[in-house]
């Protein structure tokens, strides 16, 4: 299977997906906020934090690169050249510089894209991996429902004002969670300046997102600004070493706004482990099976908890009867954590070891030694 090809899940892969974690929405009546819509999300739980008008479709500019930069690593070749066409060296606003007929690895077009936002470097990026800004977009938005998101949708690789390319805070957050999975994409985002000869590029990059200066803990991401959008910013922070997504979008105190979110999480929130890995939390009764099946946590799950918050844990097992065989890891359970009587978040259980089913010789071996003991 090709990485394009990759791209192309299901719908119903895509909802199941999107289902398997539930979180809370997070209301935090003592935080005012200068920003249309606003988020902060912990990457690994997808706990939010804090939101404000988080989950209505709002324009996002230049944010957009996120994905667009998502897309490119997942289906492209780093050191291919791309040729760079017409359209990307004349395309409008923030740009690095291309010009028409320049050879440029995909590679250095990400730092291009990420680090000085380049529209010219989103246009050569849709055109070097797939032929055209149009396939490009077929991708983006496919993988958009990939990994969950449902009030989203682009109609360009770089985030200009257009009739219908939108998200939310929410969306682009899980975005960005996905996003900080991939190295190559946090050394880009992290980094303030790369010298072109270190790197065997043909420019030289600074940052201008002032974010990795303004908060110490700060670890990227993006930029962008529009005249209907306004100013965003999409940040990602290390808080009791945890990553979280910070998001302020048409907010134009974005700095100041970012860092008063950041402030609030670091007062607010402790990090707890409520399970660990391969804590037996259950058993189940198969049906014919040759013993029962434990189920376990597959992960630690540590969750942030505010200091007023009273933390339970409470075990979903199947309602209907379970038949072997069963396999290792084979998802039968869910744990619903709850903070003050409210889910917070749902995780599923997997079975700690494989059950098989009794051979028929052995169904009958064991009814005669009940029938003998009774």
């Amino acid at each position: 299977m090709t990485k394009k090809s990759k791209v192309y899940l299901s719908l119903s892969l895509s909802l199941v997906l999107l289902f398997s974690t539930l979180v809370q929405t997070v209301h935090a009546e003592d935080l005012y906020v200068n920003a249309i819509s606003a988020i902060a999300l912990d990457c690994d739980s997808k706990v939010v934090l804090y939101e404000k008008n988080a989950y209505t479709p709002i324009e996002i500019a230049s944010t957009t690169k996120i994905i667009t930069a998502l897309v490119a690593i997942k289906c492209g070749d780093l050191n291919k050249k791309i040729i760079i066409s017409k359209k990307a060296a004349t395309i409008r606003g923030s740009e690095i510089g291309l010009k028409e007929g320049e050879e440029i690895t995909l590679k250095e077009l990400l730092y291009g894209l990420l680090m000085r936002s380049g529209n010219d470097a989103a246009i050569a990026i849709a055109e070097g991996v797939s032929g055209s800004v149009d396939e490009f977009l077929k991708l983006m938005n496919e993988y958009a429902l990939e990994i969950g998101l449902l009030n989203s949708n682009f109609e360009s690789p770089h985030g200009l004002d257009s009739s219908n390319h939108y998200s939310t805070a929410y969306d682009l957050a899980l975005i960005t969670a996905k996003a900080k999975e991939v190295k190559i994409f946090n050394d880009i985002v992290g980094s303030k300046d790369i010298i072109a000869k270190d790197y065997d590029f043909t420019r030289s990059y600074h940052n201008i997102n002032k974010i990795l200066s303004v908060l110490p803990n700060s670890t990227g991401v993006k930029t962008g600004f529009t005249g209907k959008a306004g100013k965003c910013l999409v940040t990602s922070v290390k808080i009791q070493n945890r990553d979280i997504i910070i998001i302020t979008l048409n907010c134009t105190p974005r700095w100041k706004e970012t860092e008063k979110i950041n402030n609030y999480i670091e007062k607010t929130y402790k990090y707890k482990k409520v399970v660990s890995k391969g804590d037996i939390l259950g058993k189940i009764i198969l049906k014919n099976g040759d013993s029962n099946v434990e189920i376990v946590s597959k992960k630690d799950i540590i969750i942030p908890v505010k200091n007023d918050q009273k933390i339970e844990i409470k075990v979903k097992k199947p309602l209907y009867e379970v038949y072997a065989p069963v396999h290792q890891g084979e998802k039968i359970g869910r744990l619903d954590v709850y903070a003050n009587n409210k889910l917070l978040l749902t995780e599923s259980l997997v079975s700690k070891s494989s059950v098989y089913s009794k051979t028929n010789f052995r169904f009958r071996f064991n009814k005669i030694i009940n029938f003998i003991l009774q």
